[in-house]
């Protein structure tokens, strides 16, 4: 490690302001769980660590007037994965804070700052864009409401200006009818990264497809809306080839990362497995294919 000075605000002003006098010689730092580890690899030499600890207004949990999850930006999976109300209006994202990476990292790293990361091979963002979650960013110029899929933009990048910080993540009420299921792949068993994952959130009359929101990510360098497979399955009575036709679109139409984790070949044909047992579920198909 090296020496750097270790600021702590009270407010998001306080800290927008540091972030602008200081600009890229400073950090900021919540969890500080992939920071840590960039800075012992000396990918990052900052000379200051604005500290997030001690501002309130990054903290909590409450449904709003209008039926929105407000999530602050520093809680902690962990928290997010205990949390009574996230578990009451949007059970789906406390069981994707509760799997997680590891206990480690689950218990020190915030949702915030995994949103701000931007890393493809996680967990919370493409389930979140799924549910047209917002995010809330603030400065000393006020603040601002984006989409997050708006608010991620690349590989490790968002839409945060210099001076801004993240500090709400907001879930509008799914409305009844509507099933929500995430599902991820795993290189293999002990790796907690995942290599694909996928959400499906659909509206069902029957064995018909009303509405539906199809996402994938950690095989992207962002999350993807699988719009084409969304145009097709709207209203259509759903079977199993429905379903095999559905996953053959969303694997063909992404551009999947490759690396050492794996190919862009071998995670198009995950994407496309994924999918299909995503979407079987959600649909009550049983092994032969049709509705139990």
């Amino acid at each position: 490690m090296f020496d750097f000075d270790y600021l702590q605000p009270k407010s998001v002003t306080e800290a927008s302001r540091m972030l602008a006098d200081l600009g890229d010689d400073a950090r900021l730092i919540a969890g500080g769980t992939a920071l840590i580890l960039a800075l012992r690899q000396r990918m990052l030499r900052p000379s200051h660590l604005i500290s997030l600890a001690q501002i309130d207004r990054l903290r909590g949990i409450q449904v709003d007037s209008e039926g929105w999850l407000c999530i602050g930006a520093a809680n902690r999976h962990v928290d997010v994965a205990h949390s009574a109300l996230v578990k009451t209006h949007q059970p789906v994202i406390a069981d994707v804070a509760a799997r997680l990476a590891n206990p480690q990292v689950r218990n020190q790293g915030t949702l915030g700052g995994n949103i701000c990361y931007a890393d493809p091979a996680t967990d919370p963002s493409g389930c979140l864009i799924a549910l047209s979650a917002q995010v809330i960013l603030g400065s000393s110029r006020g603040e601002r409401a984006l989409s997050l899929q708006e608010f991620l933009v690349d590989y490790y990048a968002t839409a945060l200006e210099p001076d801004e910080i993240l500090l709400t993540v907001r879930i509008p009420a799914t409305a009844p009818g509507f099933v929500v299921r995430y599902t991820r792949h795993l290189r293999t068993a002990a790796e907690h990264r995942p290599l694909v994952n996928f959400t499906t959130v659909a509206q069902l009359n029957g064995g018909t497809c009303a509405q539906v929101r199809l996402v994938i990510g950690a095989s992207t360098v962002v999350p993807t809306r699988c719009v084409r497979a969304e145009t097709y399955l709207a209203g259509k009575r759903i079977t199993a080839d429905t379903v095999s036709r559905a996953s053959q679109m969303i694997a063909a139409d992404i551009e999947p990362i490759s690396d050492v984790r794996g190919s862009g070949d071998y995670r198009r044909a995950i994407a496309q497995v994924v999918a299909e047992r995503n979407l079987s579920a959600v649909f009550g198909l049983n092994r032969l294919g049709g509705h139990p």
